[in-house]
């Protein structure tokens, strides 16, 4: 449970405590939540180091969930994307070590449901850190004296898709989902993108974009108890659960992730 980034101005003197310096801002709400969504990998690569320079600044136990490269899912909509993806795979995800979570995929709202298209993408997924390795090996120039292509240890790695398309209504999404192991976020966004919401695999992925309002929405302590209900729901079905919440426009995101948190126990 926790929140989509940590870098907001809004946050500082607010809920980050005045004179509370910037690089020491993950280390405080890491020792508050339990997982936060690692924003910048969705614009660019990152690197090595500064995976491991977040890994190092969170308690044992903390888990970062990874946002797939906008220039996989955006610029390409999946098309070709196998040396994109070992390029994401190699620019450092690995160096997170036991802190590596699930890795998100968020597509566009104009990208239409293709079956072939998606099956192709989903087979690209590595479902261990080992796999991950190994498919990290087929980078390109770019990434040449910078990748990371090993692993501390062999352990599963998860993915989770969040499409925001109404034409991923169809049954044939959900079973491919199903046949790789891959999640569908449930994506509550104040009405603006279609809910999806029905579990595919051992992992459910829940993210809030905001009550009422995108992005700027707090949750009512109503909404919160029925989030929570439903989290206990899963859990007790034998599901790992992670939900993030991305209000952070106006300062809820920390606050409802607290507030969340504190439901359940």
């Amino acid at each position: 449970m926790g929140t989509s980034g940590w870098r907001y101005p809004p946050w500082r003197g607010t809920f980050y405590p005045p004179g509370l310096v910037q690089r020491r801002e993950l280390e405080y709400l890491s020792r508050q939540v339990t997982s936060i969504e690692i924003n910048g990998s969705f614009y660019s690569l990152q690197r090595p180091e500064n995976y491991r320079a977040w890994a190092e600044q969170v308690p044992a136990g903390f888990v970062f969930a990874v946002k797939g490269p906008r220039f996989v899912t955006h610029l390409k909509q999946l098309r070709d994307v196998a040396v994109p993806v070992a390029n994401f795979l190699a620019s450092g995800v690995l160096g997170l070590g036991p802190a590596l979570g699930p890795v998100l995929w968020q597509l566009p709202p104009r990208m239409r449901f293709d079956a072939d298209r998606l099956a192709r993408f989903l087979e690209l997924l590595p479902a261990s850190t080992t796999a991950a390795a190994r498919a990290a090996t087929g980078h390109d120039e770019r990434l040449d004296g910078r990748a990371l292509v090993e692993t501390d240890a062999d352990r599963p790695l998860r993915h989770a898709v969040e499409p925001r398309h109404p034409s991923f209504r169809d049954p044939a999404f959900t079973a491919l989902l199903r046949a790789h192991g891959v999640a569908l976020v449930l994506s509550d966004s104040a009405g603006t993108w279609p809910v999806f919401d029905e579990v595919t695999a051992d992992l459910v992925y829940l993210r809030l974009h905001g009550q009422g309002e995108l992005y700027s929405g707090g949750y009512t302590a109503e909404a919160l108890d029925g989030w929570a209900e439903r989290v206990r729901g899963w859990r007790d079905a034998g599901h790992d659960v992670v939900c993030y919440f991305d209000n952070d426009a106006k300062v809820h995101a920390p606050t409802d992730a607290l507030a969340l948190i504190d439901r359940l126990g």
